[in-house]
């Protein structure tokens, strides 16, 4: 894990939210890493002084250093050997359209909880009970004319 948020740093200064994001979108939504991965890592490069926090505007942002980037060229071959078989293993996992529907279905979950958690009242939780209670039906109907 290391490596893989190091390389992100390298790309752009991140907080702790964004390198989950990405790395969840590297990996098509195969894995989307939890904040308890996430923050003890970035934790342990700052400790090792592979990365620098700085508060702003809130928020914790790392920033690779000088000594992280020479860390990633001594490991660079350890590093484009985990960004190739986690890209393998995603491709045979969910590639092509099957990346498509995961981030579909994420976007449906996600949204349907927040807004049954934002609802005013249960009816409108109802409201989104029947809309993916419909959404449902309509892929069980296309299977059932496969």
């Amino acid at each position: 894990m290391k490596y893989v948020i190091l390389k992100l740093l390298r790309d752009k200064p991140r907080h702790g939210y964004e390198v989950m994001k990405e790395l969840a979108e590297e990996l098509r939504g195969c894995y989307s890493p939890s904040p308890g991965t996430v923050y003890p890592t970035l934790q342990w490069l700052e400790d090792e002084g592979l990365v620098v926090g700085k508060d702003i505007e809130g928020k914790k942002v790392y920033e690779i250093t000088d000594t992280g980037r020479q860390f990633l060229d001594e490991h660079k071959d350890v590093v484009e050997d985990i960004f190739e078989r986690v890209r393998e293993a995603v491709d045979r996992a969910v590639g092509g359209t099957m990346a498509d529907i995961n981030r579909g279905v994420g976007r449906l979950v996600k949204a349907a909880y927040r807004m049954g958690w934002r609802a005013k009242d249960d009816a409108m939780r109802r409201k989104v009970a029947e809309i993916v209670g419909h959404a449902a039906e309509e892929v069980e109907r296309l299977a059932s004319s496969a």
